[in-house]
């Protein structure tokens, strides 16, 4: 009975020891590749395997990480997860000094507990020379020579002296200036442009030009007459421009909305705001005679559509708003009118 006792005690412990194992970090360094010459570059690869979730803390080396070997820059981390954590961090290092350097461990930061790499060392070798090279130096050390001459040492650079790629950003900061001061001179100009625009015009944009209702139908008349649509067949496209030209007509010169009304509800509106008995009897016989055309199918006769056309021309005349002549366009136009006759005179004097 004792001795069962003794072996599930023992095999509690084991169970416990392997649990107590399995969730302790470990951690490894390796240097690829550990034997390099002077200036040449190694990395230090850091592995640290951990249960999911600890907070692994890799040491920050700001520039050497032993005395000879430089830290020249860290990378960042590799982490895979399986049922475990694989951390990787990588450093790259390099030396200048021809030795064989021994590094003792690397330390990481597991939670509360401080982790240590294994050792590892790093073999730095100088560039082979050549005896004549290797019989020079010991002239020098031997003080025999005082001038150093590359050319007996037989060193030279790797790559020979090159101009740096052309980078137009590089330049940008030369530029700022002038373009700051022709964006400025730019502006004082456009000002300058206005001011005097505004000052001998009266505006600073030029303003669009709106020609008035009676000009716009007159306009759209000559066009549908020289369009000669009831010729070719088209009475029903003939009287819809047509329409269409004298309701635009009637919206814009007696604010009347004619676009959206029937011909009966046009011709009493216009009625009631013109006194122009023979105007709004041309307007009627139009818009009832293109009412005909565009839904009873009726075909007109010719003289029929030469009147609508010229009920047309009479009712945009008989009621549109003359404008007066400011007193400059008056001089101009007096002045465009004496000029001939000043001309002729003239003639007539030399003939004379």
């Amino acid at each position: 009975m004792l001795k069962l006792k003794n072996i599930l005690l023992l095999g509690l412990l084991c169970c416990l020891s392997f649990s107590l194992s399995a969730q302790k970090s470990t951690v490894r360094a390796t240097i690829q590749p550990s034997d390099i010459l002077i200036g040449e570059q190694a990395i230090i690869n850091v592995e640290v395997i951990a249960p999911k979730g600890r907070d692994i803390i890799f040491p920050l080396y700001p520039d050497t990480l032993i005395t000879g070997i430089e830290v020249l820059k860290m990378l960042k981390p590799d982490t895979v997860m399986t049922e475990v954590m694989t951390i990787s961090q990588k450093y790259v290092v390099t030396s200048f000094d021809s030795t064989l350097y021994h590094v003792p461990y690397m330390q990481v930061i597991d939670g509360v507990d401080t982790l240590r790499t294994n050792d590892f060392g790093l073999k730095v070798s100088a560039p082979q020379l050549s005896e004549q090279s290797l019989a020079y130096l010991e002239q020098l050390k031997n003080h025999q020579t005082d001038s150093i001459d590359f050319e007996k040492l037989q060193i030279s650079d790797i790559k020979t002296v090159q101009d740096p790629p052309f980078v137009w950003q590089d330049y940008l900061e030369y530029l700022y200036i002038p373009l700051i001061i022709l964006l400025i001179l730019a502006l004082i100009g456009l000002a300058v442009y206005f001011y005097i625009r505004k000052r001998n015009k009266g505006y600073f944009f030029t303003p669009k030009i709106v020609l008035p209702p009676h000009v716009v139908a007159l306009q759209g008349l000559d066009k549908l007459k020289t369009s000669k649509l009831w010729q070719k067949g088209q009475e029903k496209e003939y009287y819809t421009e047509l329409t269409d030209i004298l309701r635009e007509y009637i919206d814009k010169r007696f604010s009347i909305d004619a676009p959206e009304m029937i011909s009966d509800d046009i011709i009493a509106s216009v009625h009631l705001a013109t006194d122009t008995k023979s105007a709004t009897d041309g307007l009627s016989q139009i818009l009832k005679l293109a009412d005909l055309v565009k839904f009873a199918k009726y075909t007109p006769f010719a003289d029929e559509n030469d009147l609508s056309l010229v009920n047309a021309y009479l009712f945009v005349n008989q009621t549109k708003i003359e404008e007066r002549q400011t007193l400059e366009e008056q001089k101009d136009s007096l002045a465009e009118n004496q000029a001939p006759k000043e001309k002729e005179n003239k003639e007539d004097k030399k003939q004379s």
